[in-house]
């Protein structure tokens, strides 16, 4: 439910684990880690700030 909420991708799952895709704004993203840990979060990597243009 919180995936949805936040509008975060799962790109993988087993009975283990998620592994969630998610953009957003740091603040946005602080705040589902921060609801996440208590599940048992462990790791989080995030690219910082790209860009890709559109082609015509």
């Amino acid at each position: 439910r919180l995936a949805e909420i936040f509008r975060a991708n799962v790109v993988d799952s087993t009975l283990e684990s998620f592994v969630f895709e998610m953009t957003g704004t740091p603040e946005k993203i602080d705040a589902f880690a921060d609801l996440m840990r208590p599940l048992g979060l462990r790791e989080i990597a995030r690219t910082g700030v790209a860009a890709l243009s559109r082609g015509a």
